[in-house]
């Protein structure tokens, strides 16, 4: 019998750290090759990682809510007989395409492998995680004056938290002026903890705000055309391609179209200058149960019609499903979000860094709506642009719109670009 080390695998090239959301399976439980044995969350992903090999899972060594260094130990299985680690395939999760932990020989004598002694002057320090170590620096607590709550005595966020009220505070304080947070009323009341993707998508939103001054304009647009021509051919589009059509894909196609024309709008800041893109990596926002993730399809500008309903529908298919993988979440230019769906009519949303621009598309409603000096009833949906005011202005902004606007009411069956 051998015993395996599962490692915290790198999920995508700019990425150090990933937090164990949550284990799916227990120690003591047997698990097969290529079944899924945890959920990781990075701030570009949150996918399952499989086991690379069967056995019973002995250990847990990062507990949920835990973020630890890409390379680390986070479990241990103990195997069958020992595979040489040059052997051993590499394994990829289904659906996400990240290589498996490798697997490392057997230790002479068949001995389980223990734990390396921890230093006197580093051990401790290594153990804890960024996260852990930012907010006791931030509070000044010294962590390993604290007795961990976490798995094998380490000291978690929780630990620092709860250390917080028994020690003098930091230096910096919040202004006088800051309402304390108010205790929970246990009867009325529930303290619901927050969920790794909540805290992620919290910082990244916050961080949004605080790098780019938002601005945001609104325009209506009469897609009475465009209604009518899907309502005649979505059944014979899906019995034809095998897949859904919905009204995303047909404002995708003329964003390409507009963001070539205006390129500013598809565009990242950068400290001496502004970086043109000249591709267009659409993200596409998803709503799912723990939040919000936005995949990305790669070079939408140059697909086709079908290409591109299939291309959107797959991502958003595979990102309810949690079967993205890294690079699908990677690279976008210009953020497309369907806010619709949930029946809004107006919204401003909030940037996906580091893109100069998101855009939009809300309800379609019927309105009374006068043309030619004549009331007539209408199908409208209001477009909604917030953009970095570093990098673009209100006129260009509202130029932008406006063809988009123009493209979407002039639109007819010609217009679909095969």
């Amino acid at each position: 019998m051998g015993v395996s080390q599962i490692k915290m695998p790198q999920l995508g090239e700019s990425v150090t750290e990933g937090t164990v959301d949550k284990w799916l399976k227990r120690e003591g439980d047997m698990v097969k090759r290529d079944e899924p044995l945890v959920e990781v969350v990075t701030d570009k992903v949150n996918a399952e990682i499989p086991s690379p090999f069967e056995g019973k899972l002995i250990k847990i060594t990062a507990g949920e809510g835990e973020t630890v260094r890409v390379g680390a130990v986070i479990a241990q299985i103990e195997t069958g007989p020992p595979v040489p680690t040059a052997a051993a395939p590499a394994a990829k999760e289904k659906g996400t395409g990240v290589a498996a932990p490798e697997v490392p020989s057997e230790p002479a004598g068949g001995k389980t492998p223990q734990p390396e002694p921890q230093s006197a002057d580093g051990g401790e320090h290594a153990r804890l995680s960024p996260a852990v170590r930012k907010l006791a620096a931030e509070h000044g607590i010294d962590p390993t004056t604290l007795k961990g709550s976490g798995m094998g005595g380490r000291v978690t966020r929780d630990d620092v938290v709860a250390a917080v009220g028994t020690t003098t505070p930091p230096k910096t304080v919040a202004p006088a002026s800051a309402p304390a947070p108010a205790p929970v009323d246990g009867k009325r009341e529930e303290l619901v903890k927050l969920s790794i993707m909540r805290k992620s998508i919290a910082e990244h939103m916050v961080r949004s705000l605080a790098t780019s001054p938002h601005a945001w304009t609104l325009q209506e647009v009469d897609v009475t055309n465009l209604v009518r021509y899907r309502e005649a051919e979505k059944d014979s589009f899906k019995a034809r391609h095998g897949t859904t059509l919905t009204y995303l894909p047909f404002v995708a196609q003329i964003l390409g179209e507009a963001l070539t024309e205006f390129p500013w709008l598809n565009s990242s800041w950068s400290d001496e200058s502004v970086i043109l893109k000249r591709y267009i990596n659409l993200g596409i926002a998803v709503s799912i149960p723990d939040g919000l993730i936005v995949p990305v399809v790669k070079d939408a500008d140059r697909l086709g019609f079908t290409d591109l309903v299939r291309a959107i529908n797959d991502v958003v298919e595979r990102a309810r499903n949690k079967q993205l993988k890294t690079d699908d979440v990677q690279g976008g230019t210009f953020t497309l979000n369907n806010t619709g769906a949930t029946g809004s009519v107006a919204s401003q949303p909030i940037i996906n860094q580091p893109q100069a621009a998101i855009l939009t598309t809300e309800s379609i409603v019927k309105r009374p709506v006068v043309i030619d000096d004549a009331i007539a009833i209408r199908h409208i949906m209001n477009i909604c642009l917030s953009f970095d005011h570093r990098i673009v202005d209100g006129m260009m902004a509202g130029q932008f719109l406006g063809r988009v606007k123009q493209r979407l009411e002039e639109w007819s069956a010609g217009s679909i670009r095969l």
